[in-house]
């Protein structure tokens, strides 16, 4: 199909633009396996989730021909597969795999902050990162560990309060 589209739209390599989504696709086969199979197959979610988040990948850095992002892009997979978990345990009715896969992309997630911030704004040198989005990027990271912190929820004790036990 993509051969016959480019051979119609001679200006636009649509086989070069579009080749990632061949990946996506084998990825989504394991979801059409995860939905056909029921919730015995739930397992299914986590290489689904893998391959088609590498083929979205493939896909943006074919666009942008930022390739070198491969370097922290493996974080990426990472998250893929806290989605895959989470979709499992969505599929398959266990909350504690739905916790654990939030908890894998939230650790996925802070790699890729960290190794973007370090290969884009100390090796690669993205046009504005050091500049501007770094240092933007640690104000707002300072922020939330202290509104994080200095938020107390009702009924949870913290070391430095104690109990008074006296009338």
């Amino acid at each position: 199909l993509l051969a016959l589209v480019t051979q119609i739209f001679k200006g636009f390599d649509f086989w070069g633009t579009f080749w990632p989504f061949i990946i996506v696709g084998v990825g989504a086969m394991f979801f059409v396996g995860m939905a056909a199979g029921g919730k015995s197959t739930a397992g299914l979610a986590v290489p689904g989730s893998i391959v088609s988040v590498i083929g979205l990948m493939l896909f943006v850095q074919n666009l942008t021909g930022l390739w070198n992002s491969w370097a922290y892009g493996w974080t990426i997979i990472l998250m893929s597969v806290g989605l895959g978990i989470f979709i499992m345990g969505l599929w398959g009715g266990n909350r504690e795999q739905r916790q654990s896969g939030v908890g894998v992309m939230k650790v996925g997630l802070i790699m890729f902050i960290i190794f973007g911030a370090f290969f884009e704004g100390l090796i690669f040198h993205s046009v504005g990162f050091s500049g501007y989005i770094f240092p933007a990027g640690l104000i707002l990271l300072g922020l939330y560990l202290v509104f994080k912190r200095s938020i107390r929820l009702p009924g949870k004790r913290t070391d430095d309060q104690s109990i008074d036990t006296t009338l």
